[in-house]
Formats: structure tokens, C-alpha cells, sequence
């Protein structure tokens, strides 16, 4: 549904300054009269035609049509009563935003027909005042002709452009849940088969310690050489995975806000060191989400990344001067920050968000990944 102050066209390639004339041009039409019966019955067609044609932007089925007709009925009155053709140009913005083949081209075919025709009538009506406004009366001619078909096809473009970026968000998400399921069947493959090995073994050796201890030393050694096995190929595993340098991709990043047309800036080293690759690749996961919800959501002018590693962690901030996000959680969420926050814990790293003159995102990463104590284990 569109707000009021949009019954004034948008994006048609005329200021909105000149649609508000149009808007006041007819009072000016109808007072040259000097009739007070037809200032009146004027006035009234004017509230009428506005009316109407508020009521056709808000109605969704077949009662569209029927306030086009009556838009239609009062252009053409006050055309032949007043000389006042321009609501045409409004009728011709509105029915290019229907985007039903058929009733758009019926009611196109239908309005030039008898916007053409109230106005070669008017010619014979009064010829001589109609010559002053005559290259006025042919623009709107041209308007009539070529507004509905350039915001017909406006529209059905922008339409396929959101449409085209859904299916490319759903792309996104469905190359995360294969990545997701791949390495699942991985780490099933390469652990699995070896972890139950070695509980077999584990519950083998526990059996033999009393009966019989060298046999129970045997297992045991032939656990630690199975555990060993496996850390080795988990550890090729996670190497051959695709993994980012964060210095590689601060250089992505910077593209993608200069592209955007919006100024980058940075501080601090990029280059890490001493840091697992896994941490590198989060933090670069994580920069890269950032720097895309600041291009499509903040309208911000600058963006600045601050890096910077002490003994004790990672710390890397994104600030933008932007519109700031929501203060509803669902809302901040739904910008990809869940993800971001999940990956992090992976990692025991954290996430804090300042929305305050644009939006500041602030990551921890310990430079020293803490595994999580054994259940049982003092």
C-alpha cells in the first residue's frame, strides 16, 4: 500500500515540483470561468479525480478498473469544460503500474483513444485559446503515449531484480548446508570408523589389565597410535579445506565498498600472526558478512576497519555512518549477525553491536583457543 504524499508520481523523469503544478494548474483553469456554478461543479471534479484515484492505487481487484474509468469520465469533462488536459499524465503514470498484460493494454488503448479525442474535439472548441499552451498540450501527448510503457517495464524489471536476489540468497544457503553436509560426512569417514575402534579397544584394555597386563599395554599403545592417526587426518582434512587470509580479504572488501560508492578506510595489521588458520578464516567469514549488511542495509557514506592484535586476542571492528540497526533482536538477527555470532563460537570469540550515529560491530577472538573442560575432570 503507498503513503498519501505518493498519488504524486515517483520516477517518471519529472521533478515532483512539476507534478505538484499539475496539481494546482486545474484551480487555476477553473477559475478563468466565470461561472460560479462551474468553479463549483469544477472543484467538485478535482476532489473527485484525486479521490479516485487514491482509491485505485489501494484497491486490489476489479474495482481498479471502475476508478480508472471514473479518472478517465472527469480528464475528459475537464479537458472539454476547462481546457485542462494534464490529468491525463496521471492517469498514463498510474496505468503503467498494473501489471496484468491485459488490463494494461486495454486501458492504455482506451486512454489514448479518448485522451486524442477530447482534445482534437477541444481544438474545434476553441482553437484560438488552446494555441498558446499547444506545445504543452504536445508533451503530454508524448507522456501519454510512452509513460505507461516505460514504468510497465520499470516495474516488471524491478520485480525480477528482487527476485533474481532471493534466488541468489537462496543459492548462498544452499551452498552452506552442501559445505555443512560435506564436511559432516568427512569428519563421519575420517573419525568415526577411529573412535570406535577405540572404544572397542579402550574397553578391551580395561578387561585385560588384571587378567593380563601385557596384553592390555599392547591395546593401549595400539590406542595411541589410532588417536594419532586420526589427529593427522583430521589435520589434512582442515588444511585442504578452502580457507581466507583476512589480509586477502580486507582487499575483497575494499572492492566491494568502492564499487558501492562507499569510502573505505582502515587501521591496524592485517596480517596475523601466530594465528590458526581456522580463527584467520572465521574473522575473515565474519568481515566479510559485516561489510555486506553495511552495503545493503546501512545507506552509509564511509565504513572504517580497525584490526588489531594484542597477546591476549584478535580484536576487529567495523564502523559505519549508516541508519543503525533495529533495537529488536529478530530484526538484528535476520542480518546475518546469528551466523556470524555462531561462528565465532566455534571459535570462543564474541560479538558486541553499538547502533549509535551508524553502527559499530566489535569481534573478540582469543589468540589462545580454550578447549572446554571434560565432564568428571577436576
Amino acid at each position: 500500500m503507498q503513503n498519501w504524499y505518493q498519488i504524486i508520481p515517483k520516477n517518471t523523469g519529472l521533478s515532483s515540483y512539476i507534478w505538484i503544478i499539475f496539481c494546482l494548474l486545474p484551480f487555476f483553469f477553473i477559475f478563468r470561468s466565470s461561472s460560479v456554478i462551474e468553479i463549483i461543479f469544477g472543484i467538485f471534479m478535482i476532489i473527485l479525480f484525486f479521490l479516485a484515484y487514491r482509491l485505485s492505487f489501494i484497491s486490489h481487484n476489479r474495482m481498479v478498473y471502475v476508478w480508472v474509468s471514473i479518472e478517465m469520465a472527469i480528464s475528459i469533462i475537464l479537458t472539454l469544460l476547462f481546457g485542462y488536459i494534464y490529468f491525463a499524465l496521471f492517469l498514463a503514470f498510474f496505468i503503467g503500474n498494473i501489471q496484468k498484460l491485459s488490463g494494461f493494454l486495454t486501458l492504455y488503448i482506451v486512454h489514448l483513444v479518448t485522451t486524442v479525442g477530447a482534445i482534437t474535439l477541444l481544438f474545434f472548441m476553441q482553437n484560438e485559446a488552446l494555441f498558446p499552451q499547444l506545445p504543452f498540450i504536445i508533451i503530454c501527448l508524448i507522456g501519454v503515449i510512452l509513460l505507461p510503457f516505460t514504468m510497465y517495464y520499470r516495474i516488471k524489471r524491478e520485480k525480477l531484480e528482487d527476485q533474481l536476489e532471493d534466488a541468489n540468497e537462496k543459492i548462498s544457503q544452499l551452498m552452506v548446508i552442501e559445505e555443512r553436509e560435506r564436511i559432516a560426512r568427512d569428519l563421519h569417514d575420517t573419525l568415526g570408523q577411529k573412535l570406535s575402534l577405540i572404544g572397542l579397544k579402550s574397553d578391551l584394555a580395561g578387561k585385560l589389565m588384571d587378567k593380563n597386563p601385557t596384553a592390555a599395554q599392547n591395546e593401549i599403545q595400539d590406542i595411541r597410535q589410532t588417536a594419532r592417526t586420526a589427529l593427522k587426518e583430521v589435520r589434512e582434512m582442515v588444511s585442504n579445506m578452502r580457507g581466507s587470509k583476512l589480509q586477502d580479504e580486507l582487499i575483497r572488501v575494499q572492492q566491494i565498498l568502492e564499487a558501492a560508492e562507499i569510502e573505505f578506510s582502515t587501521e591496524g595489521n592485517p596480517d596475523l600472526k601466530n594465528t590458526p588458520l581456522l580463527v584467520e578464516n572465521v574473522l575473515s567469514m565474519c568481515l566479510k558478512e559485516a561489510v555486506t549488511n553495511v552495503v545493503k542495509h546501512s545507506q552509509a557514506s564511509s565504513c572504517h576497519i580497525f584490526i588489531n592484535q594484542s597477546p591476549n586476542e584478535v580484536l576487529l571492528q567495523i564502523s559505519d555512518d549508516g541508519v543503525g540497526v533495529s533495537d529488536k533482536v529478530h530484526t538484528v538477527e535476520g542480518h546475518g549477525l546469528q551466523g556470524m555470532r555462531e561462528r565465532l563460537e566455534f571459535v570462543n570469540g564474541n560479538l558486541e553491536i553499538i547502533s549509535s550515529n551508524g553502527t559499530k560491530l566489535t569481534i573478540r577472538v582469543p589468540n589462545v583457543i580454550q578447549q572446554p573442560k571434560q565432564e568428571g575432570m577436576a
